[in-house]
């Protein structure tokens, strides 16, 4: 089968689809996507709610509770005790299959009438509050699509580790601070792409180090300082002239090591220990394309935030399942599944959400332990199997249609239309910004942030500059953040400090924030390069990078002529950094 070049119905940009695709396609029984890669990630994404948290009524037992569920949204809402409980029958929404409407209409009003759990909490999370998307944690708050981790603060995808704070895709690591993209990291802080570091600050890309300093491109390195090597004692006498809890002196070493980062040389992506692969923050994958955060996968194709999973094409949140397409937060061991959304445990079944441990459910929401129900209502084995390729028959013949042209038949997943979220409430609006006019304009919903009036007792100049100054009455206060709700990031305008928060300032010697949580998560965001990738050449031009910035310190494989080699990398062309294929790379920091 040869690949084909199709248009995007939502964006009419050109995309391929390659035989391998078709193969994929073909296996799991559904023809050709219509979006473009990218148009279906964001659509995806519509449906992720992560961080606007609201507080609301328990549907059923009437105790106030906190969801991602808007309160003014017609959403019926359950507490995780009542939603898990035997106080409601989930099959009592079932409805007959209406021949009269579409699809779509009718899985939007089964969604609608069926509760669904406030908060998105898996397994055991003792302490955790504050906090969506986790699994298996323990004294997590405001945190956020977490798993296997206790004791992480205003954080974002930590797995396997403890005592973490303002930090970002971290994984197996215990005392770090601001770090991003880093994994195996101790005591350390301010660290992105750090691997196996130990009392470190100010690092980039730098692997299995120990007490270094604002350094960019080590490995297997100690006492090192802006890139000097020095003797343990002269390291130490350095490091006692540093004021790492003073926020004055700390701002400074931030806009240094800013400028190290934009003037050092980059690895086209962060990929390690893969075959065949290509994206962003792989490692131990197999044949995993156009793919970011992931590990342990083999066989994925456009998926993000994946591990130990397999033959999986287009998923957003993708822990240990196979055969998975087309879907977002699918929870564990999926197996044979598209469009589904909050799943987990579901096998050979579609376009259903927030269901657990069923298989073969069509159009269904909220079921646990079921089999043979579409749209909540029972069938036996033979009326199920029967009825599924009428219905699949009527969605292409009876289309939704949605804003903008955009027409849904078998094989999309849900419309953007019928989500309950607000485009600014999701993770779409972090990768796809948009102002309100935009949004609208492509006919997605907005939400206007609710009036906040917090009494603001301190604002930033009124804070100490140094920790050892901070007294236990900042636990009392009010704190006004520095962007002051004008920086379009879902500002909440004022914090406050917690406990446990303040022990982990005072343990690490770090300053108190400026900023309130979700702006310090939208500055971390802006470090990070976007999912998207572009064919680039390698910037090497023999003696130096080809915009001059960066100083060769070996000879490479291709002499003193620029490097051939060609990649795909998530550094746009236009960034100023200079990005190094592998070997040449692999020449500079070896």
């Amino acid at each position: 089968m040869n690949s084909e070049t199709k248009t995007c119905q939502n964006c009419q940009a050109d995309f391929p689809i390659e035989p391998e695709d078709f193969q994929f396609y073909e296996r799991i029984k559904v023809p050709p996507p219509t979006f473009c890669p990218e148009c279906r990630m964001q659509r995806r994404m519509l449906w992720r709610n992560e961080r606007s948290l609201y507080k609301r009524d328990c549907g059923l037992c009437g105790k106030s509770m906190l969801a991602m569920y808007h309160p003014d949204h017609p959403q019926r809402v359950f507490c995780r005790e009542c939603w898990y409980g035997d106080g409601w029958n989930s099959l009592a929404t079932g409805r007959e299959y209406d021949w009269s409407r579409n699809f779509f209409d009718q899985w939007r009003d089964l969604l609608t009438d069926t509760p669904l759990i406030g908060l998105w909490m898996l397994r055991s999370n003792a302490g955790t509050i504050f906090a969506n998307y986790v699994s298996n944690t323990k004294n997590c708050y405001l945190t956020y699509s977490t798993v296997e981790s206790e004791e992480v603060l205003y954080s974002y995808a930590i797995d396997e580790s403890q005592s973490i704070l303002d930090s970002t895709f971290v994984r197996e690591s215990n005392l770090a601070y601001a770090s991003i993209d880093s994994d195996k990291i101790y005591n350390s802080k301010y660290l992105t792409y750090g691997k196996e570091c130990i009392n470190c600050s100010f690092l980039f890309d730098c692997v299995n180090c120990q007490d270094c300093f604002m350094s960019i491109n080590l490995r297997n390195a100690r006492y090192v300082f802006r890139n000097q090597q020095l003797s343990r004692e002269e390291y130490q006498a350095e490091s006692e002239k540093l004021n790492l809890g003073s926020y004055v002196a700390t701002h400074k070493l931030q806009e240094e090591y800013a400028n190290m980062v934009r003037t050092g040389m980059h690895k086209y992506a962060d990929i390690l220990k893969c075959v065949h692969s290509t994206g962003e923050n792989l490692e131990d994958c197999k044949n995993t394309r156009e793919s970011y955060e992931a590990y342990n996968c083999e066989n994925l194709k456009y998926c993000i935030r994946a591990f130990g999973a397999k033959d999986c094409a287009d998923v957003h949140g993708l822990p240990q399942s196979e055969l998975v397409y087309d879907s977002v937060t699918v929870g564990y061991g999926n197996a044979k599944v598209c469009f589904m959304l909050l799943n987990s445990e579901a096998r050979d079944s579609a376009y259903s959400g927030n269901c657990q441990n069923c298989a073969n459910i069509f159009g269904c929401v909220g079921l646990r332990n079921k089999q043979y129900c579409i749209l909540n209502k029972q069938y036996t084995k033979e009326e199920y199997e029967e009825l599924v390729p009428k219905i699949i028959e009527h969605m292409n013949a009876m289309p939704y249609a949605g804003q903008n042209g955009r027409i849904y038949r078998y094989g999309e997943f849900f419309p953007s239309e019928i989500s309950p979220f607000a485009y600014n409430e999701t993770l779409a609006e972090e990768q796809y910004p948009l102002t309100k006019e935009q949004a609208l304009a492509q006919g997605y919903a907005w939400r206007e942030p609710d009036t906040r009036n917090y009494q603001v007792t301190k604002i930033n100049s009124d804070l100490p500059d140094d920790i050892a100054d901070a007294e236990d009455s900042i636990l009392e206060d009010v704190l006004g953040c520095g962007h002051e709700g004008k920086c379009g990031h879902n500002c909440t305008t004022a914090f406050k400090i917690i406990p446990a928060e303040l022990d982990f300032y005072r343990r690490m010697r770090i300053p108190l924030p400026r900023l309130c949580p979700n702006c310090r998560h939208a500055e971390r965001l802006k470090k990070r390069n976007p999912m998207k990738l572009w064919k680039r050449s390698c910037a090497c031009a023999g003696e130096k990078s080809e915009n001059g910035r960066y100083n060769n310190r070996s000879a490479h494989f291709h002499g003193i002529g620029s490097c051939p080699n060609i990649f795909e990398t998530t550094y746009a062309p236009d960034r100023p950094e200079a990005v190094y294929c592998e070997k040449c790379y692999q020449a500079e920091v070896i």
